[in-house]
């Protein structure tokens, strides 16, 4: 995506797979599977008509080890037919699967609202680093850290920065900095102060997103709100559209 008639923040560079975010390349856009990651055919499918409609980088949940172990299958099949797209794995609650994933996929995607605590994160961290490959601090309103909403009293743009860089003194504390954040809400005033205020703090490269932003129309005109207003202040590097619908049409 060019953007070259804006002023773009500055900003380091992370490479999943082919696609380089951050450091002046093109904004990249990217969407989510919404099939059962066991099901290979399916996910493969879905993956590459993604990229031929212009998402470059694909992610999929992995709940669990069938999960994880599955990505194997899945980006075997991608490559096969002749795709490069890049693959994120989505991990929540079992670190272990991170090990698993970072096996076979190109960026692993953490939750510090679930993750849990100092030895569950190295576990990711440790697996990422022999891989050689990034994980995104995916900070999300919806599950926010307890103490971070006991200390401000709601989802605030301070609370999910403060998130953002209690996850990053915690990988880097492991020597790992091959890092790229997103700070989502489902209020769009409050992402778009929250992206503000770390790409003030930071030069991580920033994955735009507005969470649970909902049907193609409600969700569209959030996104372009949220995601296009901090494209135009010459935020973010790379971003999803959230719709509760096919994934191509994100």
């Amino acid at each position: 995506m060019n953007l070259s008639e804006y002023s773009r923040r500055p900003s380091g560079e992370v490479r999943i797979g082919r696609v380089v975010i951050g450091g002046g390349h093109p904004v990249a856009v990217q969407s989510m599977t919404n099939t059962d990651t066991n099901d290979t055919e399916a996910c493969a499918a879905q993956i590459e008509r993604i990229d031929r409609a212009g998402g470059g980088i694909v992610r999929l949940t992995a709940q669990g080890r069938r999960e994880g172990e599955n990505l194997a299958n899945i980006v075997r099949r991608v490559r096969e037919d002749g795709f490069d797209t890049a693959i994120v794995a989505d991990i929540h609650f079992v670190p272990e699967v991170a090990a698993i994933a970072a096996k076979y996929v190109d960026k692993v995607r953490i939750n510090p609202g679930n993750i849990g605590g100092k030895e569950r994160v190295k576990a990711v961290a440790d697996a990422c680093r022999q891989k050689g490959i990034p994980i995104r601090i995916g900070v999300n309103g919806g599950s926010l850290e307890k103490p971070l909403l006991e200390k401000y009293g709601k989802v605030c743009p301070e609370a999910l920065v403060e998130s953002a860089f209690g996850h990053i003194r915690l990988l880097n504390q492991f020597d790992f900095d091959d890092i790229c954040v997103s700070l989502k809400s489902s209020s769009v005033p409050v992402t778009m102060a929250a992206y503000r205020l770390m790409g003030e703090r930071s030069q991580y490269p920033l994955h735009l997103g507005v969470t649970e932003a909902g049907t193609r129309t409600t969700g569209t005109i959030k996104s372009a709100i949220g995601i296009g207003g901090l494209l135009a202040q010459g935020i973010g590097d790379t971003f999803r559209v959230t719709l509760t619908a096919d994934p191509v049409e994100e």
